[in-house]
């Protein structure tokens, strides 16, 4: 995969800690900064302004999330997985945005990557970056969908990968993980635990970490979800993009890649963000009104994968809204499954309860008058619904029961009005 040792990242500065400012050569392994800060990847937007028209990316014929590889920290010399990674669709919604008070309403469904969620983008740049580094082994821990992805990932990319889960891991999540060939630890304990424990274990063997809230080339996987979202729009940006939030990662990373293409001049203007939390597990929002003031939250919902008790990207995520003047929603379980049932219905679009979620702040905005009806809103589906089924049946309900005997079905049909 390695094609030579040259390990120059072709547009790239280098890495500041968002916290003090120290700065750090971005063409080596990064974790956190010596003050326990993030680091985030600057770009020499100048350079990029004059090597990347725009146009050349309109015409490339990879629909993958690699199309726009020049805007991504990965070396030259190195061959990206051929996984089709990105490239998901953007749904105009119609009835569902007549139904919740949007006349502009677009669904961007993630659950169309190869592990069905949006972390996908992530694990694809942290495999090339695990190639580059010369690394035989990957390691995460996880709630479920960024162990999916990575090792789905892996195995494409013939990775060894070892996961840290905790002990609710949903079925279908660690199905996937054992199919794709994972080493699964599943801790007795928390998130929390466990991501404590996968940094120990990789600090101590030397694996490369696919850890977020740690490694800060994983989040510029994710700033792709802006570029396609801009592109499929014609490069125009929308007035909210509303995201279901848990580690603080996949917001700051959409809200990354928006301010990529404004300072590019690909757009001429920056969206708000919808910051949605589950009302059970709200950490960065409690953040935000309480000036940063760091606690632990205790889990309390049905949607798993924002279930974050300490949010690793917590600074990036309050800085995102605050630079966006986004809004934000905390919803019940009862208004995520309320908000899956809608999706389904009238859109054909199946999500996850954290995928749901983003929809039900942004209904709940709606019915608070927060968000103007003509404005144009999307809303990112982060996973699919079949990682849940547990959580979909609850929303729906079982389904009808019925005798082998057209009798019965006739009489069933008169209430249903399918006469």
């Amino acid at each position: 995969m390695l094609q030579n040792d040259k390990k120059k990242i072709k547009n790239v500065k280098y890495a500041e800690c968002i916290r003090c400012g120290r700065r750090y050569e971005a063409e080596t392994e990064l974790g956190l900064c010596k003050c326990g800060g993030t680091l985030e990847i600057q770009y020499d937007y100048e350079k990029m302004k004059k090597e990347i028209p725009r146009e050349k990316i309109e015409h490339s014929s990879d629909y993958s999330m690699w199309r726009y590889r020049e805007m991504l920290p990965v070396a030259q010399g190195v061959t990206v997985q051929n996984m089709m990674v990105g490239g998901t669709p953007l749904y105009r919604c119609r009835m569902l945005g007549e139904q919740i008070g949007i006349s502009e309403l677009y669904l961007k469904d993630e659950g169309r990557n190869p592990t069905a969620s949006l972390k996908d983008r992530a694990s694809a740049v942290g495999i090339s970056k695990a190639r580059e580094n010369k690394k035989k082994v990957v390691c995460c821990a996880s709630t479920g969908n960024a162990a999916a992805s990575l090792a789905g990932n892996a195995a494409a990319d013939q990775l060894r990968c070892v996961i840290f889960v905790p002990a609710n891991i949903s079925q279908a999540k660690l199905a996937q993980l054992l199919i794709f060939g994972a080493i699964v630890f599943r801790v007795d304990g928390n998130y929390e635990e466990a991501f404590l424990l996968s940094e120990q274990v990789i600090e101590r063997y030397g694996w490369y970490s696919r850890n977020a809230g740690i490694n800060p080339f994983l989040i510029e996987g994710k700033k792709t979800v802006a570029y396609e979202i801009c592109e499929q729009l014609g490069w125009q940006s929308p007035d909210y993009v509303a995201v279901s939030v848990g580690d603080g990662c996949t917001i700051a990373g959409i809200w990354k890649g928006f301010l990529d293409l404004y300072e590019l001049n690909w757009i001429e203007k920056l969206p708000r963000l919808i910051s949605v939390q589950a009302s059970g597990c709200c950490p960065v929002h409690r953040s935000i009104k309480e000036g940063m003031v760091s606690k632990a939250a205790l889990e309390g919902t049905l949607a798993d994968s924002i279930a974050v008790e300490r949010p690793r990207n917590r600074e990036k995520a309050v800085r995102a809204m605050i630079q966006s003047k986004g809004l934000m929603a905390e919803v019940s379980d009862e208004e995520i499954l309320e908000a899956m049932k809608m999706m389904g219905h009238s859109s054909g679009v199946f999500a996850e309860m954290a995928g749901a979620a983003a929809l039900a702040g942004v209904r709940k905005l709606c019915r608070e008058g927060r968000i103007e009806k003509g404005k144009k809103v999307v809303v990112v589906v982060t996973g699919n619904g079949l990682k849940d089924c547990s959580s979909a049946l609850k929303a729906t309900g079982q389904p009808m029961e019925i005798k082998p005997e057209i009798q019965c079905f006739d009489k069933i049909a008169k209430t249903l009005d399918l006469c």
